[in-house]
């Protein structure tokens, strides 16, 4: 779905980005971490023309963005940043109806997408008639993202889009995100800083240092196979955390006991064993029972599930 080939841009005598190349599949989640000044945003803003490249090219869907009027471009690219930048004098209805507008929607086409995206963000119908300054930060942001959706492109960036959000409330709509249909039918370039944001969201993840890429990989490539000391000490500090999340039940299928049966409720083995410990933590039980991928059902305590999870680390560290 997007392309990028030996992207560079400088500003002035700094190489912001330097010669950077990847592939974004249809329908897949990437995300650009680093640190500030590596060249992230930048590479972002490349992809809708906010910032012209120095030389390289880029496609969307195989078509040169450099063929295309840039207004076009962005019309058919949603776009979420971290300030939100709603207008403060329009109301939150008149803010989500911007794009529809520029592409001459009928004002019922218009209304019945916004109320239906309203829905799905779980804000109230009373908030259209309200202006930016009446909401919370995480309603704010909800709005960003529907203004961004309501065209429904099919590509999506995403630049640090809950970076100002207190950690609660991003929490809270990062699993909103997660499980927000109408985000799986997209292809998503997404920038943060944060590396258990990107690690939660991310089908890949672009590690970028001083405007070059270090590393792509899928989130346990980057934990499990580090290219390079970069890569490695990046994620070093956060490292147990991180393979909490994002290792779940089916990976380590192998190393739990023997099936059991059980009639009542049975959780998903795509449970991470971050969430499998809350169960078992919150609902005050010993044990958990849980289905795999051919419907065998498994019941593991605490001790058995971390006992299994030592033995995926070693298997992995030693493969």
């Amino acid at each position: 779905m997007i392309e990028l080939k030996g992207i560079s841009k400088k500003f002035g005598d700094t190489q912001a980005v330097n010669h950077v190349s990847f592939k974004v599949a249809e329908k897949e989640t990437l995300v650009l971490l680093g640190t500030s000044g590596c060249g992230k945003t930048t590479t972002l803003k490349m992809i809708n023309r906010l910032i012209e490249p120095d030389s390289g090219q880029i496609f969307i869907n195989g078509e040169n963005i450099t063929d295309q009027n840039p207004d076009g471009l962005r019309k058919g690219i949603g776009y979420v940043m971290q300030n939100i930048g709603l207008f403060p004098h329009y109301t939150i209805a008149e803010n989500i109806a911007l794009v529809p507008k520029l592409l001459k929607w009928e004002k019922e086409k218009i209304k019945t997408r916004t109320e239906e995206l309203i829905q799905k963000l779980h804000l109230p119908e009373s908030t259209l008639a309200m202006y930016p300054h009446e909401l919370s930060g995480g309603q704010q942001q909800r709005v960003g993202l529907a203004r961004a959706l309501v065209s429904d492109p099919s590509v999506l960036l995403m630049d640090e889009p809950f970076g100002a959000l207190d950690n609660v409330t991003r929490t809270s709509i990062q699993k909103e995100f997660k499980a927000l249909e109408e985000l799986k039918r997209k292809t998503i370039v997404m920038v943060t800083h944060d590396v258990q944001e990107a690690f939660e969201l991310a089908d890949r993840i672009c590690l970028m240092d001083k405007g070059e890429v270090v590393q792509i990989g899928t989130p346990k490539e980057l934990l499990y196979r580090p290219i390079n000391d970069f890569a490695r000490n990046f994620l070093a500090g956060q490292r147990l955390a991180l393979e909490f999340k994002v290792i779940n039940i089916q990976d380590i299928w192998t190393y739990l006991p023997e099936e059991t049966i059980q009639d009542g409720e049975s959780k998903s083995a795509d449970l991470s064993i971050w969430e499998a410990m809350e169960l078992l933590r919150n609902n005050n039980t010993s044990e958990l029972f849980v289905s795999g991928a051919d419907q065998a059902i498994k019941s593991i305590n605490f001790g058995q599930l971390t006992k299994a999870f030592n033995q995926y680390q070693n298997a992995q560290l030693h493969e």
